[in-house]
């Protein structure tokens, strides 16, 4: 196939600086404009990412907090749940054990990350009456309107708020963002009223923020809008299929609003009109999903490569804020929490599980999409501030029918961004694929013969990338980071992707040691390249050491900072920065290699530091102490929508197992009682705790981490059954198992124990 051409296509309005808030909310060494944010006079990507203090148990907070530092994340956005603080309208608010959102907030910046305060008053956040008390519900006023007496309330509960972080909400501290309420659409005056408030209340910062999607009508200028994008959810009907406003997050596009979002629960405020980005602010994100939660009637469940491309897809477009929902999983503090069909919402949602799928589960589970975000995240660390002052260029082929990519560049360097990845309907492989970039003053035809790409790959390729003098022409390699080595040059870290061929050029006056390198028109290009290191030097003398990682070793890849210098760590087990050192997460022994090396350095250039876990043998026994019984057929309430089993069925109809544990168990050491079953819903007790699932096929881990040493641990479970005809819509894999029984299931099919440990590297 032809090359495929692309030309840089410059910015189309001069940058200016609208105002965000009056003089008070400043904030030296931070600033917006219409293109980025900018951090101390340079462009800079902030990752946001969720977790809500109050469905995390407290003594995991920090860990919670290390693993999302861990995975790239600089800034932690929070909801203040009002029902989670105050269920009784003349009871105090509780600001203690899970709910002290000061000490949150303060251990949020001694660990080194900042904060986004999601006010609310109305948050969603699927919590029953969107985080409104039912007092609020119930009172003879119109919530979320300027009703002064609703007004009155919010002043009451923003004082209160104010009372526990307006202390950190300063020039110095970690605050640096507000939202104010959560997918309004027509009510602009009531964002002005709410922000009053919050400044009443001595809440601010210097970003105010607001959802615009929907084409919400908000006061921009006072409030920054931020936007969202899913690669499927729950709030569609059973039977509707993959929906439109899904499929477009996998596309590059200058479109920002996703009228999807939200809208079963817009009602008549929803236009069904896709809004436009404002011109005077950049284009930024404060919900990518980071995975989805389950409804009873539609359980999507996306792949790590779906949540990855989604954001890879973002970038591409011109993203200058990558904000993911939900970041950290997470369990609602009591039953009766939930959004449901009894309280008056089109969905049925677990009572207590909040899991969301995120890359960082409800009990701190770390998975797939953990890493391949990382790695994206790294390269922001490392590149953001390129990046950021990028335009994006947009090829018309973006569609079935051609590849989809895009251009981000300033005119003299930029990178090429590929998604070649698309659930549900996949994308086919492309054969031959080349690129000619046209920059401000050449052209860049790459790479130097056509490449295959398979479905599935997503990808983002440096095109004139300088690092300390050195140019790189272009490369068929994502960039991960880079690092500095004392008394060596700076090192380039690529990786390569699964089935893509590697090749890298340079100009042709440079020198090339480590690998061969063949002439080709004016560039010097390093052919099929393996995990390794090379090194460049420019005709002036710049040297530069690249080091190339292999699909695998990218998904192993940490780059925490250690002594103020970035390192890079390969390790399977996650690795944290805690008390200026590393730590690794581990069940067993493995190895960790860092670089640059911290002792004696292998023949790779790597040091190698082994950590040991003492690991306690766990034998699990099942043992089914009541069969299921035949479910009645299950109510569509909604339509296009059933309930889940009532409390009376499931008690009626469940299965009810008891899984003894037996082995060592120390006090407070995270434990999982990993389950794989098939059934409708399921529900656990252990020492009091309860737990819920709707089961999507996947796994559903079990927190039996014991309050006291024992050597046996015992767990009650009981799982409804599933049928052939049960009115949900499951993931592909589920789906085909419900739909070849015979009869009802609830069955448990394995267990086994999961031990985290946290291990210090010496």
């Amino acid at each position: 196939m032809p090359a495929l051409k692309i030309s840089h296509v410059g910015w189309d309005a001069p940058e200016t600086r609208p105002r965000m808030a009056n003089d008070v909310d400043a904030r030296p060494g931070l600033a917006l404009t219409n293109r980025s944010i900018l951090r101390n006079g340079e462009p800079w990507i902030p990752v946001t990412g969720e977790m809500h203090y109050s469905r995390q148990p407290r003594e995991r907070w920090a860990d919670a907090l290390r693993l999302m530092k861990a995975g790239g994340i600089n800034v932690v956005a929070t909801y203040i749940f009002w029902i989670h603080h105050q269920p009784e309208e003349h009871g105090t608010p509780s600001f203690e054990g899970n709910l002290d959102l000061a000490a949150f907030v303060q251990l949020c910046e001694e660990i080194g990350l900042e904060v986004i305060l999601r006010l609310g008053p109305w948050c969603h956040g699927e919590v029953r009456n969107g985080g409104h008390p039912d007092w609020v519900v119930n009172a003879d006023y119109t919530e979320r309107t300027n009703d002064p007496r609703y007004l009155d309330a919010v002043r009451t509960w923003f004082g209160q708020i104010g009372r526990e972080v307006a202390g950190l909400c300063g020039s110095d501290g970690p605050v640096i963002g507000i939202q104010l309420e959560n997918e309004i659409y027509d009510r602009p005056d009531h964002i002005l009223a709410l922000k009053d408030l919050a400044r009443e209340s001595g809440l601010f910062a210097p970003l105010w923020t607001a959802t615009a999607w929907g084409s919400a009508d908000i006061p921009v200028g006072e409030v920054f809008p931020l936007y969202g994008g899913y690669s499927d959810g729950f709030w569609v009907d059973t039977n509707q299929g993959w929906d439109e406003s899904f499929q477009a997050h996998f596309t590059f596009s200058h479109q920002w609003d996703d009228p999807g979002i939200g809208k079963d629960l817009a009602g008549e405020s929803w236009t069904g009109v896709v809004g436009a980005k404002h011109p005077d602010f950049p284009a930024a994100t404060c919900e990518l999903g980071g995975g989805m939660a389950k409804a009873y009637h539609r359980r999507p469940a996306p792949t790590a490569r779906d949540i990855a491309a989604v954001a890879l897809c973002k970038l591409g477009s011109g993203s200058t804020w990558q904000g993911y929902y939900m970041y950290v999983g997470g369990t609602n503090p009591r039953k009766g929490l939930q959004e449901s069909h009894a309280t008056g919402y089109p969905n049925d949602l677990p009572e207590l599980n909040y899991d969301f799928g995120a890359p960082i589960g409800a009990h701190l589970q770390i998975r797939d999409s953990f890493h391949r975000l990382r790695n994206q995240h790294s390269f922001l660390e490392a590149f953001g501030s390129r990046l950021a002052a990028m335009n994006a260029t947009i090829p018309e082929n973006d569609d079935d029918g051609g590849l989809r990519w895009s251009l981000r560049s300033d005119g003299a360097s930029g990178f090429v961004f590929i998604n070649n990845h698309r659930p549900h309907e996949p994308l086919p492989a492309r054969t031959g694929v080349q690129f000619e970039i046209g920059l401000d003053d050449q052209s860049v035809l790459f790479p130097h013969r056509p490449v295959d790409l398979p479905a599935g790959e997503f990808l983002s390729w440096p095109v004139q990338l300088e690092v300390a003098g050195v140019v790189v022409r272009w490369a068929t390699l994502n960039v991960l980071t880079v690092l500095e080595a004392a008394g060596e040059p700076p090192v380039l870290v690529l990786t390569a992707n699964d089935g893509v061929d590697a090749h890298l050029a340079v100009p042709a006056a440079y020198a090339v040691e480590g690998h061969p390198s063949v002439p080709v028109g004016g560039e010097r290009v390093l052919e099929d390249l393996r995990p390794g290191f090379f090194t460049l030097t420019s005709e002036r003398g710049g040297r530069l050491r690249v080091l190339v990682l292999s699909a695998s070793q990218a998904l192993e890849a940490w780059t925490p900072t250690v002594s103020g210098r970035r390192r890079l760590v390969l390790s399977s087990a996650p690795v944290v920065e805690r008390d200026g050192g590393l730590a690794v997460y581990a069940h067993q022994p493995g190895t960790v290699a860092v670089f640059p090396p911290t002792g004696e350095a292998d023949d790779d250039g790597f040091s190698r530091d082994p950590f040991t876990v003492s690991s306690e043998a766990h034998e699990v026994t099942i043992t089914r102490t009541a069969p299921a019984s035949a479910p009645p057929a299950r109510p569509v309430t909604v339509p296009g929508r059933a309930s889940a089993p009532s409390p009376d069925d499931f008690a009626a109809h469940a299965a009810r197992y008891t899984i003894s544990v037996s082995g060592q168990a120390t006090a407070g050491e995270r434990s999982l009682l990993r389950l794989e079953l098939v059934g409708d819903t399921a529900s656990s007790l252990f020492e009091g705790r309860e737990e819920d699932v709707f089961w999507d096929g996947s796994v559903w881990d079990i927190d039996i981490t014991p309050a006291q040493d024992t050597d046996r641990r015992v767990v009650e479970v009981a799982v409804y059954p599933l049928t052939a005809d049960t009115p949900t819509c499951l993931p592909e894999a589920a789906q085909r198992i419900k739909a070849s029984l015979a009869e009802p299931s609830a069955e448990i099919c394995s267990a086994s124990v999961l031990t985290g440990r946290l291990t210090p590297l010496t």
